[in-house]
């Protein structure tokens, strides 16, 4: 049964108000009345039931979630800073200061699990329309587009890893069965380890070899001991089997490799980067208005696919949130789409054969600031969890894309109205010392026209 906070509830004595002592001006209350709670509500009430023990409320856990990703915060660790700052508490919708967690951390889990992508697009609806959707629809007429690899929470694969962590899947599976395997090898594997450790010099190559394949033998044994053992399989095993079997016969040169027995579908996805040739993790598309900077579309790209693939489903995800008619993106030379997009200009550093030079550039100026969206990448990796993904599966991968463009989306609000604050006051600073400077007749100011009226309009 879904839970609700009360709308008006009965004050008590005791208990300290969160609203008598917290800044109504702060950017975590400014952000709390701007979003629609009730509108969240009614999306994700479905998908509980309507008897049973209450829910947590959709807004303590969804403004946890926020919270989590717009500061970078863990699971854990967001329940630390809730504890700390009234203004979290107030975000998620408390009257009274609390002095205990609201939920078990775990519950992100199920609940990340029971909204999936639908319920995350739902979300990351609702950071953009903080801007207006008006604003929005004008705005979105010129988005600019690009990739980025969104890293899996796995150490860089290599043969003698995997082949470890087969043997010890291995071994957790005949303990859990109760199978005593015909052997174990485990002082030979000390010492394959041992040679294995220093391999990488000349002279220790051969030695490498023979340890190598030796590891890969000793692994085969046991898996195939404890597969003969456990016949039939057990449902519950066979895609893990499934997993240590690809890894003991898949090869150099093949394609869709396992690189994490945990995280199979990692890929290796080449960017190009001197200082990082290879980047283990999923493909991320982002789409971002040009004048204002602000994210209208986010997406997970599943398979590691060519860029100009993924142009068209992204900006069909925009029409999608915005309701915007999308006339120019802009993109590198990545995104040739053959035959183009029906009703979009395709906006790329090339050269164009009978372009007049104001057009020329007009087109390099468009592409010139096409390069801001690196930094906004930087921002989404380095500030709101996207350089490390640490949620299992493709659904985390596209959970992890989507929520990370909500808090970016939210962080730069909250910039923007502190800014405007700051400009109001600034603002009356200046019209009230030009207005003391008028009266007081100085020199400056005698000369002029304004008078008292216009300094206070």
């Amino acid at each position: 049964m879904l839970k609700k906070l009360p709308s008006q509830p009965q004050l008590e004595m005791y208990k300290t108000v969160l609203a008598s002592f917290i800044n109504p001006e702060h950017e975590l209350c400014l952000l709390a009345n701007k979003i629609d709670w009730d509108s969240l509500e009614k999306e994700f009430a479905p998908l509980y039931a309507r008897v049973g023990r209450p829910s947590i409320p959709i807004r303590t856990i969804v403004g946890l979630l926020l919270l989590k990703q717009i500061y970078d915060l863990g699971d854990e660790t967001v329940m630390e800073r809730y504890i700390d700052s009234p203004y979290c508490q107030h975000f998620c919708g408390e009257i009274y200061f609390q002095y205990k967690y609201p939920f078990d951390p775990s519950d992100f889990v199920h609940f990340r699990k029971r909204i999936g992508e639908e319920g995350m697009k739902v979300i990351f609806k609702q950071s953009i329309d903080l801007f207006g959707k008006e604003r929005i629809r004008k705005e979105v007429r010129e988005v600019r587009v690009d990739t980025t690899v969104q890293e899996k929470n796995i150490t860089f694969p290599t043969d003698r890893k995997l082949i470890e962590k087969v043997i010890g899947h291995c071994r957790r599976i005949a303990g859990e069965e109760g199978i005593k395997l015909k052997r174990t090898y485990i002082r030979e594997i000390k010492k394959l380890r041992h040679q294995l450790r220093f391999a990488r010099k000349p002279k220790n190559m051969s030695k490498m070899r023979k340890a190598q394949k030796r590891l890969h033998r000793i692994a085969w044994k046991i898996y195939h001991d404890l597969v003969t053992q456990l016949n039939p399989i057990p449902i519950s095993y066979m895609k893990e089997f499934d997993v240590l079997y690809r890894v003991l016969t898949q090869k150099r040169d093949d394609s869709n490799k396992v690189y994490s027995v945990h995280e199979p579908e990692v890929l290796c996805i080449s960017k190009g980067k001197e200082h990082k040739p290879y980047e283990f993790g999923n493909k991320s598309s982002f789409a971002y208005t040009r004048e204002s900077g602000i994210i209208v579309g986010a997406m997970a790209v599943e398979g590691n696919a060519y860029d100009g693939h993924t142009l068209e489903p992204q900006l069909d995800q925009v029409r999608d949130l915005t309701g915007g008619k999308i006339r120019k993106v802009i993109v590198d030379r990545g995104y040739k789409v053959k035959g183009g997009i029906k009703g979009v200009d395709i906006v790329m550093p090339k050269s164009l054969k009978r372009e007049s030079y104001y057009l020329r550039k007009k087109r390099e100026e468009r592409c010139r600031s096409r390069a801001g969206i690196e930094g906004l990448i930087s921002h989404l990796k380095h500030d709101h969890r996207m350089l490390r993904n640490y949620l299992s599966g493709r659904a985390g991968d596209k959970i992890n894309t989507l929520l990370a463009a909500a808090a970016y989306n939210m962080k730069k609000w909250m910039r923007l109205e502190k800014q405007k604050i700051l400009d109001l006051i600034f603002g009356w600073i200046y019209r009230q010392l030009m207005l003391a400077q008028v009266i007081s007749g100085g020199t400056e100011h005698k000369k002029t026209s304004i008078n008292k009226d216009q300094l206070i309009e």
